[in-house]
C-alpha cells in the first residue's frame, strides 16, 4: 500500500536543515563509506541548475545502506548556478556534458561509470535508505535486463499530499494496464531504474528516436537484444520520492490527469513526461 503521508526519513532528507558547508562535509564523509574497493554500481545523475535540490538528493543517496561498493556521478549539463561547486564540495565527481539534452547527460555518465551496474537517479528526488540494495538484488541474481521502481510525489505547490496519494493509485492502474495489455517499457522512468553498463553501451545507451521516451526506449532495446525481461521493484522500502515540479510546470495535476487518460485511451501520441 502507498503511504498517504511522507515518511519521516524522507521528510528529514528533503528538509535538509544544515548549512551548505556542513551538509557537503557530512555527505562527503558518508559517501566515502559507500566506496568499499572496486566499484560495483555507479549512480548517474544528470543536473541542470540544481543548486537548490542536489544536496538533498546526494544526502539521501550517500546515506544508503548497502553491501555494494558505490560511486555517484553527477553530469553537469551546462548549469549556470553553483551545482558544480556544491557537488565537488561533497567529494563527488561532476563531469561536464555540453550537449543540452538529458539523454546526452545520461550517456556521458554511462560512459564515465566504473561500475558493472548502473542506477539512474534525478537531482530533485529523495532515495530511501535501502534503495541501492533493493534495486540491485534482482538485477544481480536473475536474467533481468532492467529493473525499475515506483515513486510518489512531494508537493511543492498547492496540491495536497492526499490528492497525490489518490492520483498515484490511478497512475498505478494505468501502469498495470500498460504491463498487462500494452507495453511495460512505458512504465520505466529515468530517475528510478537500473541495468548493466556493458549491455546498455551495446545498444547505444540512451539514444532514442524523435518522439520516443528515452527511458522506455532503452528498456525496449535491452529486451529486444535478448538481454532479459524487466523487473518491477514493488518493495515499499524502495519507493522513491520526487518533487512535483514537472507537473506544476505542465499546468498542474488536472492537466496531468487529462494527459494520462488521453494516452491511455490512445487519443494522444505525445511523448511521456514525468506524469
Amino acid at each position: 500500500m502507498r503511504p498517504i503521508a511522507i515518511p519521516p526519513y524522507i521528510q528529514q532528507k528533503y528538509h535538509l536543515k544544515d548549512a551548505p558547508e556542513i551538509a557537503c562535509s557530512n555527505i562527503k564523509s558518508a559517501y566515502q563509506l559507500l566506496q568499499k574497493g572496486a566499484i560495483d554500481v555507479s549512480i548517474v545523475i544528470p543536473a541542470y541548475n540544481e543548486e537548490l535540490n542536489i544536496l538533498r538528493t546526494l544526502n539521501s543517496l550517500s546515506n544508503n545502506i548497502t553491501s555494494y561498493s558505490v560511486e555517484i556521478i553527477v553530469v553537469n549539463n551546462n548549469s549556470k548556478d553553483h551545482t558544480k561547486e556544491l557537488v565537488e564540495a561533497c567529494g563527488i565527481p561532476c563531469i561536464l556534458e555540453t550537449v543540452q539534452r538529458i539523454s546526452a547527460a545520461r550517456n556521458a555518465g554511462l560512459h564515465a561509470a566504473k561500475g558493472k551496474y548502473i542506477l539512474t537517479a534525478d537531482a530533485d528526488s529523495i532515495y530511501p535508505q535501502y534503495w541501492i540494495e533493493l534495486m540491485l538484488t534482482p538485477l544481480v541474481s536473475n536474467d533481468i535486463a532492467l529493473v525499475y521502481g515506483s515513486f510518489s510525489f512531494i508537493p511543492t505547490g498547492n496540491t495536497s499530499r492526499f490528492v497525490y496519494f489518490c492520483y498515484e493509485y490511478l497512475a498505478d492502474f494505468t501502469r498495470w494496464l500498460n504491463k498487462t495489455f500494452k507495453e511495460e517499457a512505458v512504465n520505466v522512468y529515468g530517475f528510478n531504474c537500473g541495468f548493466r553498463k556493458r549491455q546498455a553501451i551495446e545498444v547505444d545507451g540512451h539514444q532514442f528516436p524523435p518522439g520516443a521516451s528515452e527511458d522506455g526506449w532503452l528498456a525496449v532495446k535491452l529486451r529486444n537484444k535478448g538481454f532479459g525481461k524487466f523487473f518491477n521493484i514493488s518493495n515499499p522500502n524502495a519507493l522513491v520520492w520526487t518533487t512535483d515540479r514537472r507537473i506544476q510546470s505542465d499546468g498542474g495535476l488536472f492537466k496531468a490527469v487529462i494527459k494520462r487518460l488521453r494516452r491511455l485511451l490512445g487519443l494522444s501520441t505525445a511523448s511521456r513526461t514525468d506524469v
